[in-house]
């Protein structure tokens, strides 16, 4: 069987691990891959060179850019048939927005027997202006009637595709984003190492987040969320690992609050030097408007750190309040606050928290499991097709 997954770009994050992760799996597993991106730009850092060393076959198209742009979408479409028409790919796989609707019109254009798509997230969301979100819609039930599966990284992705009308529960499943879960054991790091390199004494509490320097992902709440828990609880330090473009903007904000002495911020870092990192925090915060599953939060509970976030969209999957974090209404600034504070002054609390995060994340969340249930996918909607010929 030769499977082709398609992704807009490979920047660092959740869905590109998860697609690399697949197509390693995938590779190793004996199938023929193939993996076709759109060009990596921007400080949000690069999996190219992983996805060229992954043994499989790498093609970069130069026309599946991320913005909008229906003469370039058009041009990308076109194109991706034409690769599709090559390569003779028994299964497309898609993923994110833009690859996701261009390469499944582009699948069933060059007649590629099965067609399956992962949303990672929504396309459309509660941070947009209705018009886009109706016409992100109308793209996704088109999209739809030209898939023959759907994946969504959380049940929460399932209910909101189908109150929309994107296309009915039967032909979509969850399958959880698979983590290297071996790398993410906390006795393999040396958390006072960490803390050192940080400046962070014994006595602090450090809160942590993972998540580009952008807006969506939740920065405006989270700085004034941080100012006002330090006035509860002076003990707090917080270290953020990421970078974007609003990095120069958050910076001065922090400065403005007399944050930034408090706050490191760590910078891009390579996925593989996450886990490590986790291994200094005490919290994480998680805060971004919108999600499919949160990854940095399964990332941090894997490494027995508590989570406080807000209760939206594939989020109360893994964080299941009071007993693997916190959970918090979107935007309720003071109450999210008051659950750092609360889990800063409880340190029994978080250690109880972090075992429990871990025990509920260890095999859902392993990548093997992930490949497993997607090879079954594929097996049968081969078998589906041999049927009924």
């Amino acid at each position: 069987m030769h499977i082709c997954h398609v992704i807009t770009r490979l920047i660092v994050g959740g869905a590109q691990e998860n697609t690399l992760l697949t197509c390693e799996g995938l590779h190793q597993r004996g199938y023929r891959v193939t993996l076709i991106s759109g060009p990596t730009r921007g400080p949000e850092g690069s999996l190219v060179a992983r996805a060229r060393q992954g043994g499989y076959e790498f093609i970069e198209l130069r026309e599946l850019i991320r913005p909008v742009n229906p003469w370039m979408d058009c041009r990308a479409r076109r194109y991706l048939c034409m690769e599709f028409r090559r390569l003779r790919p028994d299964v497309v796989h898609t993923h994110s927005s833009k690859a996701g609707i261009v390469g499944r019109l582009a699948a069933r254009d060059a007649r590629v027997p099965i067609v399956v798509h992962t949303i990672h997230g929504m396309s459309f969301n509660r941070t947009q202006p209705r018009w886009r979100r109706a016409a992100y819609v109308w793209l996704e039930r088109v999209a739809a009637k030209r898939t023959h599966a759907i994946v969504a990284v959380a049940d929460a992705m399932i209910a909101q595709s189908v109150a929309a009308g994107i296309c009915p529960r039967e032909k979509m499943r969850t399958i959880y984003s698979g983590m290297e879960v071996g790398q993410l054991t906390p006795t393999r790091y040396d958390r006072a190492a960490v803390r050192r390199e940080w400046g962070v004494g014994d006595d602090a509490v450090v809160v942590g987040t993972v998540a580009r320097l952008f807006r969506k992902k939740g920065y405006e709440q989270l700085i004034p969320i941080m100012a006002s828990a330090v006035r509860r609880e002076p003990r707090l330090r917080f270290v953020w690992i990421g970078d974007g473009a609003q990095r120069a903007e958050y910076e001065a904000e922090l400065a403005r609050l007399g944050l930034r002495e408090r706050t490191t911020l760590a910078g891009l870092v390579a996925p593989e030097a996450v886990p490590r990192l986790l291994a200094g925090l005490d919290i994480l915060a998680h805060t971004s408007q919108w999600e499919g599953l949160p990854r940095a939060v399964v990332q941090a509970l894997l490494m027995q750190v508590p989570a406080v976030a807000f209760d939206i969209d594939g989020t109360p999957e893994v964080v299941i309040d009071g007993r693997t974090g916190r959970l918090v209404a979107l935007n309720a600034l003071d109450a999210f606050a008051e659950a750092l504070c609360a889990l800063a002054a409880d340190g029994e609390l978080r250690r109880q928290l972090g075992r429990s995060g871990r025990e509920h994340c260890r095999e859902r969340f392993d990548w093997r499991r992930m490949v497993d249930r997607l090879e079954e996918l594929y097996l049968k909607l081969a078998a589906g097709r041999v049927a009924g010929a």
